[in-house]
């Protein structure tokens, strides 16, 4: 097991130091943790929130606005469900040294679009094909 890296509170990657060195994937690792514990805290509230809510409602309009409202939270939760595993997807790729490269290109992912969405993968123009190509193909 390796020794922490420092990293000040106030930390952002910059583009004048070597690319995913020790601090910058700190910060990354941070973050993706931070993201992941967020939403699985909101999941467990969910969770809680759903079984306390469980009750029969005599009003029909009710009952169908409530279950409309529960169908809603679980998509947003499933949806959560597919972002942790993605997180997790991005840690591996920290500890396999992979992160922060394209998977198309080889290429490095510019910090400011890893800071956006540090679940990414490709490069904004390799991301950018793909949909292309993804649209193209969906409209056949």
């Amino acid at each position: 097991m390796k020794a922490e890296t420092f990293l000040p509170e106030d930390y952002r990657p910059a583009e004048d130091e070597p690319f995913m060195n020790e601090r910058q994937l700190e910060y990354f690792r941070r973050k993706l943790l931070d993201w992941k514990a967020d939403l699985l805290e909101d999941s467990r509230d969910t969770i809680e929130a759903l079984q306390d809510s469980t009750r029969n409602i005599p009003d029909v309009t009710d009952r169908a606005s409530e279950e409309t409202d529960r169908a809603l939270e679980l998509r947003t939760r499933d949806r959560q469900r597919k972002l942790v595993n993605k997180i997790d997807a991005a840690l591996r790729r920290i500890d396999e040294g992979e992160y922060g490269y394209c998977e198309v290109t080889g290429e490095p992912i510019s910090l400011k679009r890893l800071d956006a969405r540090p679940i990414a993968t490709m490069t904004l123009e390799a991301q950018e094909r793909h949909e292309r190509r993804e649209k193209v193909h969906r409209d056949d």
